[in-house]
């Protein structure tokens, strides 16, 4: 199916000699990837999460925008696309159902990285027939990161570890450890050899003696009463003293380049004197 998946990807651009007038976006991230570099008029409809600022940082702005009802194969036909944008998360009977019925798929299946994101944004970019859209997104995003890098030179990075209400924690090759990167920041699962998301090592965790944990901001759920109940946390230094950051749950789980925003909000929070 992968192979598949990735031979799929390449359809635009091998079957067309026009533009795709009708996309579909089956996520959130291709969401803000097809928001970045459409025509209004190329957008047939966003994912059904397109509307939830619990998972989409544009989701004010997406209120006037057709969504899908959910995220199955038959709400996304209903939409005559000429074009779906997937990703390798999307469920696979959906997408063999979408490819049954002949429609042509994008797939987009690296986000770890800001480069990643670049790329992303140029491959939908020249399919849509706006690659200079493309381009000036991405310099734009260039100009913010160095300026950030500019304000954070020379700082001490802070020893930080991912923290949610699930049992996981995010190592290396995670969007999370990309924002460290970018923040001042160590990310003390990657650090001690975690890759991708991981369950929780409760003692490792005891012995990373985090700095500060950081974790989704949601207005629906008090993380940090939760975490100062919740073994391994409530036993850290960290959550003792109250050293916990809470960044938007759609920006921090942000695929794309909107990812730019949590930089700079956790290099806020962890470095604020590089601000004022």
């Amino acid at each position: 199916m992968k192979r598949l998946l990735c031979i799929l990807a390449l359809v635009p651009a091998l079957l067309w000699g026009r533009a795709p007038l009708r996309v579909v976006s089956h996520t959130v991230g291709t969401d803000d990837l097809l928001l970045a570099v459409a025509d209004p008029g190329q957008i047939a409809a966003l994912s059904h999460l397109a509307r939830n600022p619990k998972f989409s940082v544009h989701a004010k702005d997406n209120q006037r925008i057709p969504v899908i009802r959910d995220s199955e194969a038959e709400s996304i036909l209903r939409y005559k696309p000429d074009l779906v944008l997937i990703t390798n998360y999307s469920r696979p009977e959906v997408v063999e159902l979408l490819r049954r019925s002949k429609i042509n798929l994008m797939l987009f299946d690296r986000f770890e990285s800001l480069e990643d994101a670049y790329a992303n944004l140029r491959r939908l970019g020249q399919t849509l027939g706006h690659p200079d859209r493309a381009e000036t997104i991405i310099r734009r995003t260039q100009g913010r990161v160095n300026e950030l890098q500019q304000r954070l030179a020379g700082v001490k990075p802070r020893r930080v570890m991912s923290a949610a209400i699930y049992p996981f924690v995010a190592g290396s090759d995670t969007s999370f450890n990309d924002i460290c990167l970018h923040a001042g920041a160590i990310n003390v699962a990657a650090q001690a050899g975690i890759k991708g998301h991981q369950p929780l090592p409760t003692e490792q965790v005891l012995r990373w003696n985090p700095e500060v944990l950081v974790g989704p901001k949601d207005e629906e759920k008090d993380l940090p009463s939760i975490l100062r109940q919740t073994p391994p946390y409530k036993y850290l230094p960290a959550m003792k003293y109250g050293n916990l950051v809470l960044i938007p749950g759609a920006l921090l789980a942000s695929t794309t380049h909107t990812r730019v925003d949590a930089y700079e909000w956790l290099a806020r929070a962890l470095h604020p004197e590089r601000f004022r």
